[in-house]
């Protein structure tokens, strides 16, 4: 698989044009034969969770807005995979943080919405609920999960995607967070014999200076390729589903779990005791 990351700016208050602007990044990687192009979380407004603004709420769209229209018709023309992620108004009442997979004939083929919306820095639980599952989603040959942005920080949502068959877990970011960045997502790569790729925004958006630094990270937690943190990029590498299935031959974790043993991740908060 040749993938493609697009870390971007993203303007306030300019959905319209942070779309077209994401088009350009995305025709320019389709020059690269890209099978699948990631965007950051929430590319198409600023960042805006680092305030308590309920005005914000408007930004939210549905799957056929004008965001991901776009993003479909991309999809389309370039025949190729693109995940776009958006603030979605899945009905009245029902906001999610939703990063969808759209397929090169310009149709949603899966959705993620992310399971752990952030309260670190950020309010995220003010705008939009959790989603409750980890599904996989096929591009090609290869299964590919999505685990969004502090998702990550839970060694649960990456194990998850590797039981329900993930090979490749992609991670959209929006964070000025820059360490120890490298240090879980190498972490969350090894353990669960993965390809992982996190794309971040960069640059200033509101009060917040976003850290870039996107990268794609093996099975075996090397880092293949890292953007900067200050400019506007678009890197590509070509994946081998090879270095997962030896990478979890080398280190035999599925063979060796103990999920009997591991009641405790389970349990309600009032059981665990001291």
């Amino acid at each position: 698989m040749r993938l493609s990351l697009v870390q971007m700016n993203s303007k306030t208050a300019s959905r319209d044009e942070n779309v077209e602007r994401a088009c350009a990044f995305v025709d320019e990687a389709a020059k690269r034969r890209p099978d699948l192009v990631v965007l950051p979380e929430f590319f198409n407004v600023e960042y805006f969770p680092q305030y308590r603004d309920y005005r914000y709420m408007d930004y939210a769209e549905t799957d056929d807005g004008y965001t991901q229209t776009r993003m479909k018709e991309k999809a389309r023309q370039h025949g190729i995979h693109i995940l776009s992620t958006i603030f979605e108004m899945a009905r009245p009442g029902f906001y999610y943080d939703t990063a969808m997979l759209i397929g090169p004939e310009g149709q949603i083929v899966g959705k993620y919405r992310k399971v752990h919306p952030a309260a670190y820095l950020s309010l995220e639980k003010i705008y939009f609920r959790g989603g409750s599952t980890f599904p996989v989603f096929r591009v090609g040959d290869w299964t590919v999960g999505i685990s969004t942005c502090y998702d990550n920080l839970f060694p649960e949502s990456c194990r998850c995607l590797m039981l329900n068959g993930a090979e490749l877990i992609l991670a959209p970011y929006a964070t000025p967070v820059s360490d120890p960045w490298e240090n879980f997502l190498t972490t969350r790569a090894l353990e669960n014999g993965v390809f992982l790729a996190a794309c971040n925004h960069v640059g200033r958006e509101g009060d917040w200076v976003m850290s870039g630094r996107s990268m794609i990270i093996d099975p075996l937690g090397k880092i293949l390729l890292q953007a900067g943190g200050e400019l506007e990029q678009i890197n590509s590498a070509d994946l081998d589903r090879e270095a997962v299935i030896q990478a979890r031959r080398r280190f035999l974790l599925a063979r060796d779990r103990r999920p009997d043993a591991y009641g405790a991740i389970t349990k309600a908060t009032e059981e665990l005791h001291g």
